[in-house]
């Protein structure tokens, strides 16, 4: 298949968009790409946007309705073949802070889940646990009655209920026991990423000694930046071993907030929505966590819980990378921060790129960033087959 398209941002490492571009997928991976096309007629011909990697999502409480820590196998499925609605082709679902028995089981039900998901939908790529070893003072939406400290017991038990499907673990560093559960989670294969702490930057910087490579949700419910004590965001903005995850909303971040953590920290800014149940739906009553939330009226507001702090959020990923465009950060680099570095966070270097050997997964964004066509594989997957989102997609 030749797609043919006014620009193609391949986010291979570099800022470059090449206007006019084409891609060659031939067996579900990227065989070719340039400026000129081969003389063969395009089968698909592309109008306008832009074509990027499918967006990659490190953090989804659910989407659609379901909250996918307690959602059965139809709602994880529901979820999974519709986020390529939003550019989204690969993603974590993450099961906030609860019971570790709780945590524990429905690991194991992901695993099972995961290995039947039909075809055709946004790839899982593992769970993210968020919690429950957090800083009660930093515990944002979560419920402190379930945050405990990091135990080698309940670290181990995750571990073992999570087996093939764990990716990642958010975890306060500060906590007693902290260190040794981030060196053992890290020889067991899970991305360890420090979030809702209170830590300062030595803190911080320990985590990372001990193998921490992420920063979950940057700016929110951790230590902020002061002028003597940089904090989790002054360590997660100057450590060249970690990479932050950012809410690109402009709810949970302003704007001046989230250029200065792309010019801080190059490279090392990915995208996340933190979406919850409610993302896709109405305003209404929703969970998180298995206790109640409200999505208010409004474009782009998140998600609270009853007493009005943020739970979560509504953001779609495209919206992210328009908003981050409009926040002044070049269209490369916001592609580049929802798609490659990611991927590379989670040791996927097949996706989140248009690269030769690639995968296949490709998104088309409109002129106004938003998805207008999505394929995993080299397969499209939205809009689904015999319909149309312009003359010029060929089914």
């Amino acid at each position: 298949m030749l797609i043919t398209a006014p620009r193609v941002i391949p986010a291979a490492g570099e800022s470059q968009i090449l206007a006019p571009g084409y891609v060659l997928v031939r067996d579900g991976l990227v065989a070719e790409l340039g400026r000129r096309p081969p003389g063969s007629v395009p089968d698909v011909e592309l109008t306008d946007g832009v074509l990027l990697p499918g967006l990659v999502d490190l953090q989804v409480n659910g989407y659609f309705g379901e909250e996918l820590r307690t959602a059965g196998p139809g709602g994880w499925a529901t979820v999974a073949r519709r986020l390529p609605e939003t550019g989204t082709t690969a993603f974590l679902p993450t099961f906030i802070t609860a019971p570790v028995g709780e945590l524990s089981a429905s690991l194991r039900a992901a695993a099972t889940i995961v290995a039947e998901l039909p075809d055709g939908g946004a790839r899982v790529l593992g769970v993210h646990v968020e919690g429950p070893f957090l800083a009660p003072e930093r515990s944002g939406a979560h419920n402190k009655k379930w945050i405990i400290p990091p135990s080698p017991g309940a670290v181990d038990e995750l571990i073992t209920a999570g087996a093939g499907v764990l990716r990642l673990v958010t975890l306060a560093p500060e906590r007693d026991g902290a260190l040794a559960a981030i060196e053992r989670l890290r020889r067991a294969g899970v991305l360890v990423s420090v979030g809702h702490s209170d830590a300062t930057a030595g803190q911080v910087a320990a985590a990372a000694d001990a193998g921490a490579r992420m920063v979950t949700h940057l700016f929110n419910a951790q230590r902020p930046l002061h002028h003597r004590e940089p904090g989790v965001v002054g360590q997660a903005l100057t450590d060249r071993r970690l990479t932050s995850g950012l809410i690109a909303d402009l709810r949970h971040v302003c704007a001046q907030a989230c250029v200065i953590a792309f010019a801080a920290a190059p490279g090392r800014i990915a995208i996340v929505t933190d979406a919850a149940a409610c993302a896709g739906m109405p305003p209404g009553s929703y969970l998180l966590g298995g206790e109640p939330i409200e999505l208010p009226p409004g474009d782009g507001v998140p998600p609270v819980r009853a007493d009005g702090t943020l739970a979560g959020s509504a953001l779609r990923m495209d919206t992210g990378v328009a908003n981050m465009v409009a926040a002044g950060i070049a269209l490369p680099e916001a592609v580049a921060a929802a798609s490659r570095i990611p991927a590379d966070l989670v040791d996927r270097p097949d996706l989140g790129r248009i690269a030769p050997g690639a995968a296949a997964d490709l998104a088309w964004l409109g002129d106004d960033l938003r998805t207008k066509a999505t394929w995993i594989g080299g397969m499209r997957v939205y809009p689904p087959a015999g319909q149309r989102s312009s003359r010029s997609l060929a089914d």
